[in-house]
């Protein structure tokens, strides 16, 4: 499934009047990427302590209308990407919380995910013939992704829930596990030639536990392991570094595909870059 990649790099024409809608995967990607899990998981937690079912209504209108700026752009700009996938992050983990809440058991709510995201996995390679992160350049394309995010977002956090409450580790124990797992994608595709995408979206559903349980692990109270920081201190600090790595990005624009023939030097450059290897595929056709 993963290894079929009929379409040519995203460096090629515009598809749909599209450039590609998602940053070029460096470090920079998952740093951010990380963060906007750990903010989302403390802004969450302490807007419905805050504001209840008020605050989730209105998380939801915010989730909308992100996706709906995100999707009447042509081209990626960084604090448009960025926000919707801070607010999948504060609303999905808002969502993800409503099976807990009505009894369901983590590893039943962790199998119905992982079937979600096989089953979009499926339908967007069979109508594409790629599930690369660098050929989001069509409307359908962008659809599928962010179909994607959502699904993986709740796998990720159901998979976090599992280890850190139902099989008791905790955040921090949680946390250092799902570090090392998140590693382990861009190990075996450096050591084994591990599967460029498979590995991409491996890495990109790790980094829901991985930032969640380090910001649960640093707002929880010292009663119960963590640091006492409060969520909404938490959230705060997470959410000045997300806006401090945008701003680095909008300036150095080290995330923005350039021309055509600077597809090699991308490919280089992600090749050093952590699990980014989604970028690493080798065209065929």
């Amino acid at each position: 499934m993963f290894e079929v990649e009929r379409s040519r790099s995203s460096q090629g024409p515009l598809v749909d009047g599209l450039a590609n809608k998602v940053p070029v995967v460096t470090v920079y990607f998952w740093i951010i990427k990380i963060l906007t899990t750990g903010m989302g998981e403390a802004a969450s937690d302490a807007l419905v302590r805050a504001g209840g079912v008020v605050a989730v209504g209105a998380t939801a209108v915010a989730l909308v209308a992100s996706f709906v700026a995100q999707f009447r752009v042509t081209r990626y700009i960084p604090g448009v990407y960025w926000l919707a996938v801070v607010m999948v992050s504060v609303f999905g983990t808002m969502a993800a919380d409503i099976p807990h809440f009505l009894g369901v058991p983590v590893w039943a709510t962790s199998t119905a995910y992982l079937l979600a995201v096989l089953v979009i996995f499926w339908v967007w390679h069979r109508m594409e013939g790629t599930l690369s992160f660098s050929a989001i350049n069509t409307r359908r394309r962008e659809s599928f992704y962010w179909a994607a995010v959502l699904a993986t977002f709740a796998l990720g956090t159901a998979v976090g829930d599992l280890t850190a409450f139902a099989w008791g580790w905790g955040a921090l124990v949680s946390g250092i596990v799902f570090a090392a797992l998140f590693a382990l994608p861009s190990l075996a595709r450096r050591w084994i030639g591990f599967n460029a995408v498979a590995g991409f979206w491996s890495a990109y559903i790790l980094t829901r536990p991985l930032g969640a349980s380090f910001a649960d692990w640093m707002g929880g109270p010292t009663q119960h392991g963590g640091l006492g920081w409060g969520m909404p201190l938490v959230a705060g600090l997470w959410s000045a570094a997300i806006v401090a790595f945008i701003i680095y990005l909008v300036v150095t624009r080290r995330d923005v595909r350039t021309g055509a023939g600077s597809g090699a030097e991308q490919l280089a450059e992600q090749r050093k870059s952590v699990p980014g290897v989604g970028e690493q595929q080798r065209d065929r056709g």
